[in-house]
């Protein structure tokens, strides 16, 4: 079967997450989304193990399941270096006792703990309950395991499950880098809040014979992973190398002359973009024969909201968002699957947007710095490059 999952979100006990990110809320609106499975996120927090415990019913095999939504344990880890680690988790029991085995001083207080534990630590530990771990967001400059490392090994010093791309980058992107040619890539949406523009942003269609932590592991494992869909990476806020304060993009070799200093008193942070470019082995992607197709999306509010210049939860564009979720089932249906002419004759406006995105029609302006990118509809996708980096002589 082949079921959409986003293995990777927060609950309303981690940093800058909604506090209406509970289990009530993210089922119902995982399924308006088309997701089948979702990440629990947080599940070394005492607090969230009780209430993932509390609202729902335990299906068999680490799944947890309410109205219709099957939820599989998942947490990421913040270690040594600040990098970030994905963990899938077998089933509750096992949960709390790695919580209770972790050293952290904040686990109790934020979802996403600290610890000083590096990958090989963390994966020597996780691996004894047969656990599923790799790197969070593996090329953002903050807390990305390459931001640190030139090598995967060199941070787990064995090979870990996965890698999560992050919605900074892409599988054009990261099959330019040869040691990675042998892991699965999981595009997930490192949600902090449960509306649909955010949970599923990333996701992944996986084949599992079942929906199950065995399922799951071995799709994993033996790289079922069918489609990777996400963010245009240009999107991603991390994407260029850009000042953190005023969000202008920068030549990253201007911004290392100049001690990644903003003539504005800001940080200039190395973008996805080009960290990549530093340790890639090709000019091109070389996809492995099992890589599966990586397709372009965009939350549906968010196109709705460009084209009406209204906020993404206003009532104009949640009202044209319903309208269309109400005529074809989930929003992954409007943006993959349902015909053009038939949204055309909901929203003509609408319909015109979708179209140009999925045929490539747009013009995106990158994000960087911690701003995330924009996007217009009359020219062409700009590929991981702008002609508006500027210089320092620029500022």
């Amino acid at each position: 079967m082949l079921v959409n999952a986003d293995f990777h979100v927060h609950s309303c006990f981690s940093m800058a997450s909604s506090k209406d990110m509970l289990i009530k809320n993210m089922a119902p609106k995982s399924k308006l989304k088309g997701l089948q499975l979702l990440g629990t996120g947080d599940a070394f927090h005492p607090g969230w193990l009780d209430i993932v415990e509390e609202t729902t019913t335990y299906s068999g095999d680490g799944i947890y399941s309410v109205e219709d939504m099957d939820f599989v344990l998942t947490t990421e880890v913040e270690g040594k270096h600040r990098i970030h680690h994905l963990i899938i988790i077998p089933d509750i029991d096992i949960a709390r006792e790695l919580s209770d085995k972790l050293p952290s001083k904040n686990k109790e207080i934020d979802g996403r703990p600290k610890t000083r534990y590096g990958g090989t630590e963390l994966l020597d530990l996780v691996k004894e309950y047969d656990c599923l771990i790799g790197p969070a967001h593996a090329f953002t400059p903050w807390t990305g395991m390459y931001k640190s490392h030139d090598s995967i090994y060199d941070c787990y010093g064995k090979k870990p499950d996965f890698v999560e791309l992050g919605l900074s980058a892409d599988t054009f992107m990261a099959d330019t880098v040869s040691e990675l040619k042998d892991f699965p890539f999981l595009t997930n949406s490192d949600a902090h809040s449960p509306w649909p523009h955010r949970l599923g942003r990333e996701f992944n269609q996986i084949e599992l014979k079942d929906i199950s932590y065995s399922s799951i592991k071995h799709a994993i494992k033996h790289k079922e992973i069918k489609a990777n869909y996400g963010l245009i990476p240009n999107l991603g806020k991390y994407h260029m190398t850009a000042c953190t304060k005023c969000y202008k993009l920068v030549d990253p070799m201007i911004a290392k002359d100049n001690k990644m200093k903003c003539s504005c008193g800001g940080t200039i942070k190395k973008g996805v973009d080009f960290r990549i470019s530093e340790i890639a082995d090709y000019k091109e992607p070389k996809h492995p024969s099992f890589r599966p197709k990586y397709v372009h999306l965009m939350p549906l509010a968010e196109l709705i909201a460009t084209v009406y210049d209204k906020g993404v939860t206003t009532k104009t564009v949640q009202s044209k968002w319903q309208k269309l979720i109400d005529s074809f089932g989930t929003e992954i249906d409007v943006l993959i699957n349902a015909p053009l002419k038939d949204i055309e004759k909901i929203d003509s406006n609408i319909g015109s947007v979708i179209e140009s995105f999925r045929n490539g029609s747009i013009d995106v302006v990158p994000g960087g710095g911690g701003k995330y990118g924009e996007i217009s509809f009359n020219k062409k996708i700009v590929e991981r490059k702008s002609e508006k980096i500027l210089t320092l002589d620029n500022f």
